[in-house]
């Protein structure tokens, strides 16, 4: 991404970030999951189905902040061709954070929420852009889906202040070891979701919890491939 926009798509304030990366689909499809994904689901959360529906309107949403991005000049840091991974890939965090708070009796209040926004907003400024830019252009995420963000940074705030007892770490150490933890809490609510993708928008990878497409792989290759693997399977 560019250094201007000073933006990453894992980027959760105040406390901490939202852990995202690279990837696939995780567990192998039951029988009733896989009936499930065939009739309208782009993805499957614990009982939860995220819509076909819903992602093709949000990605429809993203595009449209992406037109008025460029209108203003400010250009989209994401390749623009995986609009459909990159939103799925929040609409899924967004449920995992959910369930991580359900976990660890974490509830959030609207304060809190606004106490992100706020964060955000001001990030945001210091670089000139609103707090719609600064996301869909910077990170991929529709702006529709701001409010989801803010709760998820609330609560990622507050699981934070359980872990270190509501004092923020003074250490670079100190501070990766908080992240530690709740990628560990993340990854272990990811697995309890048993999350599963619709191939047709890739798969869901325990590596970076996030949605990717799994380029074909020809047996006859000799060229090592310097792509990551695919983690399908939760590693916590």
């Amino acid at each position: 991404m560019s250094e201007n926009l000073s933006v990453r798509r894992n980027v959760v304030v105040p406390r901490t970030s939202i852990k995202l990366a690279a990837a696939v689909v995780a567990v192998g499809l039951a029988v009733s999951a896989c009936g499930s994904l065939r009739w309208g689901a782009a993805a499957i959360t614990g009982n939860d189905r995220i819509t076909t529906g819903t992602l093709t309107a949000q990605v429809a949403n993203l595009n449209s902040a992406y037109s008025a991005d460029k209108a203003k000049g400010v250009k989209p840091q994401r390749p623009q061709s995986q609009e459909a991974q990159q939103v799925l890939t929040w609409l899924i965090l967004f449920d995992v954070y959910n369930k991580m708070a359900a976990q660890h009796g974490i509830t959030v209040s609207l304060a809190d929420q606004q106490k992100a926004r706020a964060a955000y907003q001001a990030e945001a400024k210091s670089n000139n852009l609103s707090v719609d830019e600064y996301w869909s252009a910077g990170g991929a995420l529709p702006p529709d889906l701001l409010p989801q963000l803010y709760q998820a940074a609330a609560i990622e705030g507050a699981l934070a202040d359980k872990i270190d007892g509501g004092k923020t770490p003074k250490t670079t150490a100190g501070q990766n070891a908080v992240d530690s933890k709740i990628s560990h809490y993340q990854c272990l609510a990811a697995k309890n979701l048993g999350i599963t993708v619709n191939p047709q928008y890739g798969v869901y990878d325990y590596s970076g919890f996030d949605v990717v497409l799994v380029p074909p792989t020809l047996a006859a290759d000799p060229t090592p491939s310097s792509t990551p693997a695919v983690r399908q399977t939760p590693p916590c």
